[in-house]
């Protein structure tokens, strides 16, 4: 007891800390599911024309402008290209690969890409262009 008759009161108020502590997990919530989709941001080479429609159902390679590689959006190494994209053909022996690379990598990238997708045993190749809409 105090001088006054009192008790000390020795509880730690927590409400504020509680308050603080379910705004950040709100805040959280709501901004962890736009981290994990990120989009891949391609620049395309552009043509004049398209020469042919690319079909829905395709094993898209995307290699970004520093160089990573992505088999159906999911980013891998170089050295584990080959294998993935080697299960990738078996799982889909027909459908065809699409490759689309960014205008500011290197050629020789593209090539050894194409390569190693030879060696796993893709037959039918694409390689995507940016075709400007047609002004009527």
């Amino acid at each position: 007891m105090n001088r006054k008759g009192k008790k000390v009161v020795s509880d730690i108020n927590i409400t504020p800390f509680t308050d603080v502590v379910l705004v950040l997990l709100i805040i959280f919530m709501i901004t962890t599911p736009m981290l994990s989709q990120h989009e891949i941001k391609i620049s395309l080479p552009k043509a004049a024309e398209a020469t042919e429609k690319v079909e829905d159902k395709v094993i898209e390679i995307l290699v970004d402008k520093d160089g990573f590689l992505y088999l159906n959006k999911k980013q891998l190494h170089q050295k584990y290209f080959e294998k993935a994209i080697k299960e990738e053909v078996k799982k889909h022996p027909q459908r065809p690969v699409v490759i689309k690379g960014d205008k500011n990598v290197k050629y020789d990238l593209i090539i050894n890409v194409m390569d190693k997708a030879k060696k796993a045993g893709v037959s039918k190749f694409g390689l995507a262009i940016d075709v400007p809409d047609k002004k009527v």
